[in-house]
């Protein structure tokens, strides 16, 4: 036990070091614990036999529930609507083509069978949502034509029908009598059913309880990502078509304290997806990738060059689509996690293959990650697809949090100099506003000529802070044993960079300078350039 504890803290803290290499290379950071993972492994330094695909499914499967509903729940419908439709049809119908194209592939070159074709095909014909995002954010592809919210509404909704057709094919390969329009109906009608109905309960819920538990909200909120999987899963539904769809409904809906939720989940699947890509890269086995790296390549090259562009044009030139947007939106298409899960659930399942199926998805992934995912950002300039004006955040729900408006309080006493004041005539940026006054046992809705008195309450609403790439806001509370106790700013040696921008305590808030001293009890605000 204490040795799993140990790995897992050193790696994650490796990769998260590791993560100003990675931005700087434009690839996704979780190739990193990929990466790791290999490097641990069987052939690695530590030689860790780690061989449970088993368990690996059920960990990973696991993981890919909260990863699937937090697509959703991040993804700004609002953004989104004007390319809702063929981004739909892009992680269906699209999925559906380049699953059969690669299946066309690999069974006429490679000479594979045509159902075993086909599953290959089926595990990789979705695209990786953590991976895209990922490049997205962090490279600032602020993307014409709404690109952006485009890629990513597809590659998080595109998993349910690559999973469907797994299991399809699966069943195929295993003799069963299945009726294939029965199966993905089914699949689609009651995931879809359960994922809305849970969805708009939950967002009921929420909105009109109060669980009297520190952090209810989101401790419901959790629950509630397992139920829209297991429910419908349960039912011969699909699972992950219902967590995202419960996802996308609830993170488009107002909810009380939403930010809280955002944060949690925020770190939930980070987590999430640092197991997934390191565990998959400790099952691996380096030596054996050899045997598959010529058909992994093959397969790689064929879906990226032909089989994805040809799926993304049939969809998006009767919409008119630029070639340009059509050319990014082809290279966009990462493998990722999910695939390999998938390949786990065949396996596991005792699909019958002539490769390693595992092992021949894993070396596709890599490539994928690897050689897409460096040169996406690249290609996007290129192709001059970059608007200057967009901006990329706010196609995700969280970035309406982090603008979102905050309220402050300002007590009027007998020496303010507002006292005795008209509203109008109080000296106040125009970018807040007063919206409420608490004055005595009463509540008051103010305007222009509202007089405030001494002993009013004043609550300001204005645009809250966020911290930026280049700044970040932070407290520190001085102590009677604090090092900076009794001294001014001026003899404090504070790292390049950093600037104390105010200084609370009990007499109020000032604005310091160089010869202001710090007490005991101040709450110093610091900035972070």
């Amino acid at each position: 036990m204490n040795e799993v504890l140990l790995l897992s803290g050193i790696v994650i803290m490796i990769c998260i070091l590791a993560h100003r290499l990675t931005f700087r290379l434009g690839v996704p950071s979780l190739l990193v614990f990929l990466v790791l993972g290999m490097f641990f492994g069987v052939d690695g330094a530590l030689q860790i036999s780690f061989s449970d695909y088993g368990l690996s499914e059920i960990v990973c499967s696991a993981a890919l529930i909260f990863i699937m509903f937090y697509g959703g729940f991040g993804t700004n419908f609002k953004e989104a609507r004007s390319i809702a439709v063929p981004a739909t049809l892009l992680s269906t119908a699209g999925v559906v083509l380049t699953a059969g194209l690669v299946g066309a592939f690999v069974h006429y070159v490679l000479g594979v069978n045509w159902l075993e074709s086909l599953l290959i095909g089926s595990v990789i014909s979705s695209t990786d949502a953590a991976s895209v995002f990922s490049i997205l954010r962090s490279r600032k592809l602020n993307l014409k034509h709404h690109t952006a919210s485009m890629l990513e509404m597809e590659s998080g909704s595109n998993d349910p029908m690559s999973y469907m057709l797994t299991l399809l094919f699966i069943s195929l390969l295993g003799g069963e009598g299945i009726s294939v329009p029965l199966l993905l109906l089914k699949q689609i009608l009651i995931g879809g059913l359960f994922g809305l109905v849970l969805g708009k309960i939950v967002v009921f819920v929420l909105n009109r309880c109060n669980f009297y538990i520190a952090q209810g909200n989101t401790i419901f909120l959790f629950a509630t990502a397992l139920l829209a999987y297991a429910l419908p899963s349960a039912l011969g539904g699909n699972g992950y078509l219902s967590a995202y769809l419960c996802g996308i409904l609830m993170g488009n809906s107002y909810l009380p304290r939403k930010r809280d939720l955002v944060l949690m989940f925020d770190v939930l699947t980070g987590v999430a997806q640092m197991i997934i890509f390191f565990l998959l890269g400790l099952l691996v086995t380096p030596s054996e990738l050899g045997a598959v790296f010529l058909p992994s390549l093959l397969i790689m090259v064929f879906l990226t060059f032909i089989a994805r562009p040809v799926a993304v044009a049939a969809v998006l030139v009767p919409f008119g689509a630029p070639k340009e947007q059509i050319a990014l939106v082809s290279w966009s298409g990462l493998r990722g996690a999910a695939s390999i899960v998938f390949a786990i659930q065949a396996m596991l399942h005792g699909a019958s293959h002539e490769f390693n199926l595992f092992n021949l998805v894993f070396c596709i992934v890599l490539l994928s990650i690897s050689f897409q995912g460096s040169l996406l950002a690249p290609l996007a300039h290129k192709l001059n697809m970059i608007d200057e004006k967009a901006d990329v955040r706010k196609t995700f729900n969280d970035y309406q949090e982090e603008s979102d408006v905050t309220f402050a309080k300002i007590s009027i006493g007998e020496n303010h100099p507002w006292a005795n004041l008209p509203l109008r005539d109080a000296p106040m940026p125009p970018e807040l506003l007063v919206v409420l006054i608490l004055r005595q046992n009463s509540s008051l809705i103010p305007n222009g000529s509202t007089v405030l008195l001494p002993g009013d309450l004043l609550v300001i609403a204005g645009q809250e802070f966020e911290d930026r790439d280049n700044m970040t806001l932070y407290e520190v509370s001085i102590d009677k044993t604090h090092k900076w106790k009794g001294k001014s700013l001026k003899e404090l040696a504070l790292p390049k960079g950093t600037l104390i921008v105010m200084i609370q305590n009990k007499a109020g808030t000032i604005i310091p300078d160089g010869n202001s001293v710090i007490q005991s009890e101040d709450t110093l605000v610091i900035a972070k350039f």
